[in-house]
Protein backbone atom coordinates (compact mmCIF):
# COMPACT_ATOMS: atom_id res chain seq x y z
CA UNK A 1 0.00 0.00 0.00
CA UNK A 2 1.49 3.48 -1.12
CA UNK A 3 -0.19 5.82 1.27
CA UNK A 4 0.73 8.42 3.67
CA UNK A 5 -0.17 11.04 5.82
CA UNK A 6 1.99 14.16 6.48
CA UNK A 7 2.29 17.62 6.88
CA UNK A 8 3.49 20.53 4.06
CA UNK A 9 6.65 22.48 5.12
CA UNK A 10 7.20 24.65 2.17
CA UNK A 11 9.36 24.35 -1.43
CA UNK A 12 12.47 24.54 -2.03
CA UNK A 13 15.15 23.80 -5.21
CA UNK A 14 16.98 20.88 -6.27
CA UNK A 15 19.69 20.38 -8.48
CA UNK A 16 20.33 17.50 -10.49
CA UNK A 17 24.00 16.12 -11.65
CA UNK A 18 23.60 17.60 -15.11
CA UNK A 19 23.06 21.07 -13.64
CA UNK A 20 18.47 21.20 -14.23
CA UNK A 21 17.06 22.79 -11.59
CA UNK A 22 13.37 21.32 -9.92
CA UNK A 23 11.38 22.79 -8.18
CA UNK A 24 10.32 20.32 -5.34
CA UNK A 25 7.42 20.80 -1.88
CA UNK A 26 9.34 19.25 1.05
CA UNK A 27 6.40 16.80 3.40
CA UNK A 28 6.61 15.64 6.81
CA UNK A 29 5.29 12.06 5.65
CA UNK A 30 4.45 9.88 8.63
CA UNK A 31 5.68 7.97 10.14
CA UNK A 32 1.69 6.38 10.40
CA UNK A 33 0.17 3.94 12.76
CA UNK A 34 -1.79 1.48 11.51
CA UNK A 35 -4.81 1.52 14.00
CA UNK A 36 -7.25 -0.63 12.09
CA UNK A 37 -8.14 -3.25 9.57
CA UNK A 38 -11.64 -2.81 8.00
CA UNK A 39 -13.24 -6.20 6.40
CA UNK A 40 -15.90 -7.00 3.83
CA UNK A 41 -17.70 -9.55 6.61
CA UNK A 42 -17.33 -7.00 9.34
CA UNK A 43 -18.15 -3.56 7.94
CA UNK A 44 -18.64 -3.90 4.28
CA UNK A 45 -15.90 -3.12 2.71
CA UNK A 46 -12.31 -3.29 2.77
CA UNK A 47 -10.04 -0.73 3.66
CA UNK A 48 -6.99 0.43 6.16
CA UNK A 49 -7.04 3.28 9.11
CA UNK A 50 -3.68 5.01 9.34
CA UNK A 51 -2.77 7.62 12.12
CA UNK A 52 -0.77 10.80 12.09
CA UNK A 53 1.10 13.15 14.51
CA UNK A 54 1.07 12.46 18.22
CA UNK A 55 -0.38 14.58 20.59
CA UNK A 56 -1.11 14.37 24.57
CA UNK A 57 -3.88 12.60 25.46
CA UNK A 58 -5.74 15.45 27.04
CA UNK A 59 -5.75 16.82 23.31
CA UNK A 60 -8.81 13.96 22.04
CA UNK A 61 -12.03 13.46 23.20
CA UNK A 62 -12.81 9.83 25.01
CA UNK A 63 -13.97 7.77 22.55
CA UNK A 64 -10.89 8.74 20.26
CA UNK A 65 -8.70 7.63 23.36
CA UNK A 66 -10.72 4.21 23.22
CA UNK A 67 -10.31 3.51 19.75
CA UNK A 68 -6.52 3.88 19.67
CA UNK A 69 -6.12 2.57 23.20
CA UNK A 70 -7.68 -0.71 21.41
CA UNK A 71 -5.22 -0.83 18.61
CA UNK A 72 -2.47 -0.46 21.32
CA UNK A 73 -1.65 2.91 19.42
CA UNK A 74 -0.57 6.43 21.26
CA UNK A 75 -2.95 9.46 21.07
CA UNK A 76 -2.60 10.57 17.22
CA UNK A 77 -4.43 14.11 16.04
CA UNK A 78 -5.30 12.60 12.60
CA UNK A 79 -7.00 9.43 11.32
CA UNK A 80 -7.21 8.44 7.64
CA UNK A 81 -8.86 5.33 5.69
CA UNK A 82 -6.77 4.02 2.78
CA UNK A 83 -9.80 2.16 0.61
CA UNK A 84 -8.52 -1.38 -0.18
CA UNK A 85 -6.46 -4.47 1.02
CA UNK A 86 -3.07 -5.02 1.50
CA UNK A 87 -0.56 -6.96 3.98
CA UNK A 88 -0.21 -4.65 6.63
CA UNK A 89 -1.67 -5.74 10.14
CA UNK A 90 -2.82 -4.07 13.61
CA UNK A 91 0.54 -2.02 15.00
CA UNK A 92 2.12 -1.65 11.51
CA UNK A 93 4.29 1.17 10.52
CA UNK A 94 3.78 3.45 7.41
CA UNK A 95 7.31 5.54 6.61
CA UNK A 96 8.17 7.41 3.48
CA UNK A 97 9.88 4.25 2.44
CA UNK A 98 7.13 2.76 0.71
CA UNK A 99 7.48 5.76 -2.09
CA UNK A 100 10.62 5.28 -4.56
CA UNK A 101 12.08 8.45 -6.78
CA UNK A 102 10.17 8.29 -9.93
CA UNK A 103 6.73 7.09 -8.38
CA UNK A 104 3.65 8.68 -9.78
CA UNK A 105 1.57 9.93 -7.16
CA UNK A 106 -1.95 12.29 -6.18
CA UNK A 107 -2.02 14.50 -3.19
CA UNK A 108 -5.24 15.91 -1.28
CA UNK A 109 -5.07 18.63 1.40
CA UNK A 110 -7.55 21.33 1.98
CA UNK A 111 -6.24 24.54 -0.39
CA UNK A 112 -5.77 28.26 0.89
CA UNK A 113 -8.81 30.11 2.01
CA UNK A 114 -9.44 33.67 -0.18
CA UNK A 115 -12.22 34.63 1.65
CA UNK A 116 -15.33 35.78 0.06
CA UNK A 117 -14.88 36.81 -3.74
CA UNK A 118 -16.33 38.29 -6.69
CA UNK A 119 -16.73 36.45 -10.08
CA UNK A 120 -13.45 37.95 -11.82
CA UNK A 121 -11.02 36.22 -9.30
CA UNK A 122 -13.62 33.60 -8.20
CA UNK A 123 -14.85 32.19 -11.60
CA UNK A 124 -12.54 34.11 -14.22
CA UNK A 125 -15.05 35.92 -15.15
CA UNK A 126 -14.22 38.84 -18.26
CA UNK A 127 -15.67 41.67 -16.08
CA UNK A 128 -17.38 44.74 -18.26
CA UNK A 129 -15.29 48.03 -20.55
CA UNK A 130 -12.62 49.92 -18.45
CA UNK A 131 -14.11 53.43 -19.34
CA UNK A 132 -15.89 55.88 -17.23
CA UNK A 133 -18.64 56.06 -19.06
CA UNK A 134 -19.24 52.06 -19.16
CA UNK A 135 -21.02 51.74 -15.48
CA UNK A 136 -20.30 48.05 -15.03
CA UNK A 137 -17.00 46.57 -14.30
CA UNK A 138 -16.56 43.51 -12.32
CA UNK A 139 -20.21 42.88 -12.11
CA UNK A 140 -21.61 39.13 -13.14
CA UNK A 141 -23.61 41.07 -15.58
CA UNK A 142 -27.36 39.17 -15.98
CA UNK A 143 -28.26 36.59 -13.85
CA UNK A 144 -32.02 34.95 -14.71
CA UNK A 145 -34.89 36.81 -15.90
CA UNK A 146 -37.82 38.60 -14.26
CA UNK A 147 -40.96 37.43 -14.78
CA UNK A 148 -39.74 34.11 -15.97
CA UNK A 149 -38.62 31.91 -14.01
CA UNK A 150 -38.41 34.87 -11.77
CA UNK A 151 -35.84 33.00 -9.74
CA UNK A 152 -31.54 32.07 -10.00
CA UNK A 153 -31.07 28.51 -10.65
CA UNK A 154 -29.46 26.56 -8.26
CA UNK A 155 -25.29 26.50 -9.29
CA UNK A 156 -25.35 29.86 -11.28
CA UNK A 157 -21.30 31.24 -10.94
CA UNK A 158 -21.91 34.10 -8.09
CA UNK A 159 -19.53 36.08 -5.50
CA UNK A 160 -18.79 33.71 -2.77
CA UNK A 161 -16.50 31.88 -0.28
CA UNK A 162 -12.97 31.02 -2.14
CA UNK A 163 -11.11 28.28 -1.60
CA UNK A 164 -10.58 26.52 1.65
CA UNK A 165 -11.91 23.09 0.09
CA UNK A 166 -10.18 19.65 -0.39
CA UNK A 167 -8.13 20.18 -3.54
CA UNK A 168 -7.06 16.94 -4.88
CA UNK A 169 -3.62 17.54 -7.33
CA UNK A 170 -2.99 13.97 -9.72
CA UNK A 171 0.20 13.38 -11.88
CA UNK A 172 2.99 14.34 -9.88
CA UNK A 173 6.18 12.87 -9.11
CA UNK A 174 8.36 11.53 -6.02
CA UNK A 175 11.77 13.31 -6.63
CA UNK A 176 13.22 11.82 -3.59
CA UNK A 177 13.07 10.24 0.13
CA UNK A 178 14.48 10.63 3.27
CA UNK A 179 13.69 8.33 5.41
CA UNK A 180 16.10 9.22 8.58
CA UNK A 181 13.87 12.50 8.72
CA UNK A 182 11.14 11.42 7.27
CA UNK A 183 10.83 13.67 4.10
CA UNK A 184 9.28 13.26 0.94
CA UNK A 185 10.28 15.54 -2.16
CA UNK A 186 7.84 16.02 -4.49
CA UNK A 187 8.21 17.47 -8.01
CA UNK A 188 5.57 21.02 -8.15
CA UNK A 189 3.33 22.09 -5.82
CA UNK A 190 0.76 20.59 -3.97
CA UNK A 191 -2.22 21.94 -2.14
CA UNK A 192 -2.51 23.99 1.08
CA UNK A 193 -0.13 26.15 3.33
CA UNK A 194 2.53 25.79 5.60
CA UNK A 195 2.10 23.20 8.30
CA UNK A 196 -1.13 21.82 6.15
CA UNK A 197 -2.24 18.60 6.79
CA UNK A 198 -1.91 16.43 3.06
CA UNK A 199 -2.55 12.99 1.83
CA UNK A 200 -0.19 11.02 -0.35
CA UNK A 201 -1.59 8.14 -2.51
CA UNK A 202 0.38 6.26 -4.90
Amino acid sequence: MKAILGKKLGMTQVFGEDGTVTSVTVLQAGPCVVTQKKTTQRDGYEATQLAFQEVKAKKLNKPLLGHLKKSGAAPHRHLVEVPGSDELTVGDTVTVEVFEPGDKIRVSGIGKGKGFQGVMKRHNFKGGPGGHGARFHRAPGSIGASASPARVFKGTRLPGQMGNKKVTQSGLTVVSTDPERNLLLIKGAVPGGKGSLVFVRG
